[in-house]
């Protein structure tokens, strides 16, 4: 928890973490009670950085030390995901000749210790740590569910021999794995309330989203159309479901739940949506400048609610829109070329001029849409 006095001219700021309540009861100066009582006072205030998950509190209007790229952070990250890679990315069959009891009581084992050490972690105050540790649990669940499965007889005939094939082959028959690591990371993140924790729910979603079309066309036939509208749809329902989560959170009396828990979902879902409306072939120039104008109203959005994925994808669109006309509508033209120069020139000078106004621009934009969703001060 980052303090900071603006009483004072001297403008003092100081960081305050849970164990050092803890250290000052323990020390005798204050009681456990009255450590746990300043800590869920002060805490009240709290809001949390936008964007950044597992971002650290904000006291008022003052930035917290939120992550940085430092040492500590690059090493709990680094191993983290190393570790998640090991039990996912990288299974190899050697591993998995160990048979399938063992990988699920091993995978079970691995889950426990993960959710014991992320218990550790969080009870300490560090976050970071903990939401790695228990994004590994949530990682886990598929070997969990494959060892099962294949334990019981009940994997479906005809699918993938290895786990590895999980992050590399669309297969239906992964639902199962899919559908049960949503319900479990659900469950996992009510009870840790990690913002990093939403990463897999969101991979999972687009693999999920991947596998639902495979089983829709029959298995083995394979139809890139059908497979970009799914990712057009599920990435519709995934920023829904993103706006919906932020709302929440914003609005959220509990400085736990005003947490950035939307950000992962906001990636996924503008990535599936946007590639699944770029890769559509509009069959004429009208519903081309129409991808354009929906790509304007993507960088639009993007400033109002304060999330810029939008306004990044929405950016890529209008220069894909401009890349069309300069290589098929203007083609033949002598001064297209000069035309795009001053019309980069002008968004350079646009983008100057927004830098300045952006605040203004942030809050007038942000009056059009619902409380929940506007920007966090």
């Amino acid at each position: 928890m980052h303090i900071k006095d603006y009483t004072d001219t001297s403008d003092l700021s100081f960081e305050l973490r849970l164990q050092d309540l803890k250290q000052a009861a323990r020390d005798g100066l204050i009681t456990e009670t009255q450590a746990q009582a300043l800590w869920q006072r002060w805490s009240r205030g709290v809001q949390w950085q936008a964007g950044a998950p597992g971002a650290e509190p904000l006291v008022g209007r003052a930035l917290a030390a939120g992550p940085r790229f430092s040492f500590v952070n690059v090493l709990y990250y680094f191993g983290g995901l190393l570790a998640i890679g090991a039990m996912s990315l990288f299974m190899t069959l050697g591993f998995q000749q160990m048979g399938p009891m063992a990988l699920l009581v091993l995978g079970a084992l691995y889950l426990v210790a993960a959710l014991k050490v992320a218990d550790h972690f969080k009870g300490r105050g560090l976050m970071v740590p903990a939401g790695l540790m228990a994004t590994l649990a949530v990682f886990l669940v598929p070997l969990i569910v494959w060892s099962g499965q294949h334990l019981m007889g009940w994997w479906p005939p005809g699918g993938p021999d290895s786990l590895a094939s999980y992050h590399t082959r669309i297969d239906w028959r992964w639902l199962t794995l899919e559908l049960v690591t949503l319900a479990a990371g659900v469950v996992m993140l009510w009870r840790y309330r990690l913002p990093f924790m939403v990463m897999p729910l969101a991979l999972t979603l687009w693999y999920l989203s991947m596998d639902v079309a495979n089983m829709l066309l029959l298995d083995h036939r394979w139809e890139w159309e059908f497979m970009r509208d799914m990712s057009l749809v599920f990435g519709i329902g995934t920023v829904a479901v993103a706006m919906w989560v932020d709302a929440r959170s914003r609005l959220s009396q509990s400085a736990e739940w005003r947490q950035d828990f939307a950000f992962w979902l906001y990636i996924f879902g503008t990535t599936m949506f946007w590639c699944g409306l770029s890769l559509n072939d509009s069959g004429s120039e009208l519903a081309k400048l129409g991808y354009c104008a929906l790509n304007v109203a993507l960088v639009l959005v993007g400033a109002a609610i304060g999330r810029r994925v939008f306004t990044v994808y929405g950016a890529f669109g209008v220069m894909l829109y401009l890349g069309h006309l300069s290589h098929e509508v203007f083609r033949e033209s002598f001064m297209f070329p000069f035309a795009l120069t001053v019309l980069g020139l002008g968004l350079v000078a646009v983008g100057v001029w927004w830098q300045r106004h952006e605040h203004a621009i942030a809050q007038r934009l942000s009056a059009w849409v619902p409380a929940g969703l506007q920007p966090r001060p």
